[in-house]
């Protein structure tokens, strides 16, 4: 037994139960009727004309029925006589290479077939003006060449800084149509500018460029959509604050305000591209950001097999185990500090051996004097809230809290031979 073992070894793993959550769980069933609703309004009819080519920017990971909302605004504009036609708009993203974001946007789902119209992918970029800090602000080339833009994009709270605007429709157009140079621009003076930033590229090109109008998302706690909105630029400077506002009350949450020990299952870029949610886990990669519980300790257990050894944002935990770290990709990982200029999420947390043992450690550094009383709680990630996992500490508080009841008795970790859980 090495000294890692013998520090943690007496440290008593408390019994846990089952807990439901629950979050509002209104959507829109018709998406498609919904939409097409919004879009037939007058004024954004008399946007497009006849003979228009459209470029429409699709790209962000995760949105609920992006293929439906993408073709269903396709065949909008095809129905007024515009011939619309998709551009990769997701900074970075798909390797910063055209072949790439075209395959990223197939494995959204989104195909020439699928939309019902071409897809023009280049990371070729137009310079088209300059904010007076110096920042340069690009735009895709297809798109300057376009007698319009329409952007496509859910709003959401974004994970490393605060606004009036955050992640959607304004984020989508300064760095999704701005390619790998719009985005490395936006990101080059740090989060701590990005709230100013953002809005002032995506005014800058919604000025110099034909920007039409924005469709936009905001969806519930069970990532579906829950509103959607069909906004021209100026009404985008009006509203998209308070769509964000909206998104923020839907968001899921833990409903704890302080916890000792917050264990996590799997971390993963499609669970979020941070790896988890810091809007639910209370720990974010910067500090500009805020919001959530007040986690002493956090642990990560594991990665999804979808992320594909990127391990982004397990540098924001505390402890995690040896299967996670030698299933990393390092280069993956890396690049994405590079590219956000934020590296601590990157970074490889305190690793143990098991599961067993890294959860040890977490509790024994919790800075608590009676280990068997840890406020602890399990997820397996940070989409899926609806059942968790808490210690038997916290059964006073989940009973008396609206939005949790208690849906087992209390249980023992279930640790395998080896110490990891089954």
């Amino acid at each position: 037994m090495g000294i890692l073992q013998e520090l943690v070894k007496d440290i008593p793993v408390p019994k846990m139960a089952k807990v439901k959550v629950k979050f509002d769980d209104k959507m829109i069933d018709d998406l498609g009727h919904a939409l097409n609703e919004k879009l037939q309004q007058v004024h954004i009819q008399k946007k497009v004309q006849p003979g228009m080519e459209i470029a429409i920017a699709v790209g962000s990971r995760g949105l609920d029925r992006l293929v439906e909302l993408t073709a269903v605004t396709v065949q909008f504009l095809k129905e007024l006589g515009a011939k619309p036609f998709i551009v990769p708009s997701m900074g970075s993203h798909g390797g910063a290479t055209a072949e790439g974001q075209t395959e990223v946007l197939a494995h959204l789902g989104v195909t020439e077939e699928s939309v019902g119209c071409e897809i023009r992918s280049s990371m070729e970029v137009v310079k088209i003006g300059e904010l007076p800090n110096g920042l340069p602000v690009y735009v895709d080339k297809f798109a300057t060449k376009a007698d319009g833009i329409v952007v496509i994009n859910r709003v959401k709270p974004h994970t490393a800084f605060r606004g009036p605007v955050e992640s959607g429709i304004m984020k989508m157009i300064s760095i999704g149509l701005g390619k790998q140079k719009g985005a490395e621009a936006c990101h080059q003076l740090g989060f701590k500018y990005m709230a100013e930033n953002v809005p002032a590229m995506a005014q800058m090109i919604m000025e110099k460029q034909p920007v039409l109008f924005g469709v936009a998302t905001v969806e519930n706690a069970f990532d579906k959509v829950a509103i959607v909105e069909v906004l021209t630029p100026e009404e985008i400077n009006e509203k998209e604050a308070s769509l964000q506002i909206k998104a923020k009350e839907l968001l899921p949450k833990l409903f704890f305000e302080q916890l000792e020990v917050l264990v996590i299952d799997q971390i993963g870029k499609n669970i979020s591209g941070d790896g988890m949610d810091p809007n639910i886990t209370g720990r974010y990669p910067t500090p500009y950001a805020y919001g959530g519980p007040d986690v002493n300790k956090m642990v990560v257990l594991d990665l999804t097999p979808q992320t594909e050894g990127n391990a982004n944002g397990v540098g924001t935990a505390d402890f995690t185990t040896q299967r996670l770290v030698d299933k990393m990709d390092l280069e993956a990982t890396y690049a994405n500090g590079l590219t956000s200029t934020v590296v601590a999420p990157t970074k490889i947390a305190t690793t143990l051996p098991n599961d067993r043992e890294t959860i040890q450690a977490a509790i024994k550094t919790s800075n608590i004097l009676d280990f068997k009383n840890v406020k602890m709680v399990r997820i397996k990630n940070t989409l899926e809230l609806s059942e968790i996992e808490v210690s038997e500490a916290l059964l006073e508080y989940v009973a008396k809290h609206p939005n949790m009841e208690q849906s087992s008795d209390l249980f023992d970790f279930p640790f395998d031979e080896k110490g990891n859980l089954f």
